[in-house]
């Protein structure tokens, strides 16, 4: 089943140009051209600025780009919170114990595919969110994690304790990994581990989730 996550008369390439934030070098005076600092390392405006481009570029390949750019305009500060969430995850699954297979990946992708209509319109569902092509089997990996890392809890995501667990737990590990966000793209909140205003990545927003 598909459940929700954790969201013109102008033509697509005036909206591209409109819509993508200009993001420079200029950083933190403590980690200058970082947009964050996690656990030490730093995650790069340029890194940023590759990743909201590279979704930028397939959403105005689409039908509906202008309509998928205007609404994704905060889309920096939402993959940038994607790129935070990103490590902190992997940090709670090597902390767990959990791993997940290319062979897993492939089949719960198979799996939402037949569920969407295909490929292409997985693809287009999550390219909504604000998801490039090329990123759809990380968000898949993702995914198994958060489920890993919930088994290992004993608990089940699917249901409202389980998802209070594994919250605990994610919040737990980013205390732990002392992330810095330069102030130009808000404040990490280790507690909802989510960047400022920006929607929480964990929890479905359009995604297919596969019960097991």
């Amino acid at each position: 089943m598909f459940r929700r996550r954790t969201a013109l008369s102008v033509s697509v390439t005036a909206a591209l140009l409109a819509a993508t934030p200009l993001l420079t070098a200029c950083g933190s005076g403590a980690h200058p051209g970082a947009a964050a600092v996690v656990d030490g390392k730093r995650i790069t405006v340029a890194q940023l600025q590759a990743k909201v481009k590279d979704v930028r570029a397939a959403q105005a390949e689409s039908p509906q780009g202008t309509q998928l750019i205007m609404n994704t305009g905060r889309l920096s500060l939402a993959t940038l919170n994607g790129m935070i969430f990103d490590r902190v995850l992997a940090r709670s699954a090597e902390d767990a114990g959990v791993t997940v297979t290319r062979r897993a990946v492939q089949k719960w992708r198979d799996q939402a595919e037949a569920q969407a209509g295909g490929a292409e319109r997985l693809k287009a569902m999550w390219l909504q969110q604000g998801i490039a092509p090329d990123e759809v089997d990380a968000m898949v990996r993702n995914q198994l994690l958060l489920d890993g890392v919930a088994k290992h809890l004993g608990a089940d995501r699917g249901k409202p304790a389980g998802q209070r667990a594994l919250a605990r737990e994610l919040a737990r590990t980013s205390r732990s990994m002392g992330i810095d966000v330069n102030p130009r793209f808000g404040k990490w909140d280790d507690q909802q581990v989510i960047l400022g205003e920006t929607k929480d990545p964990w929890i479905t927003t359009g995604q297919a989730k596969q019960q097991t």
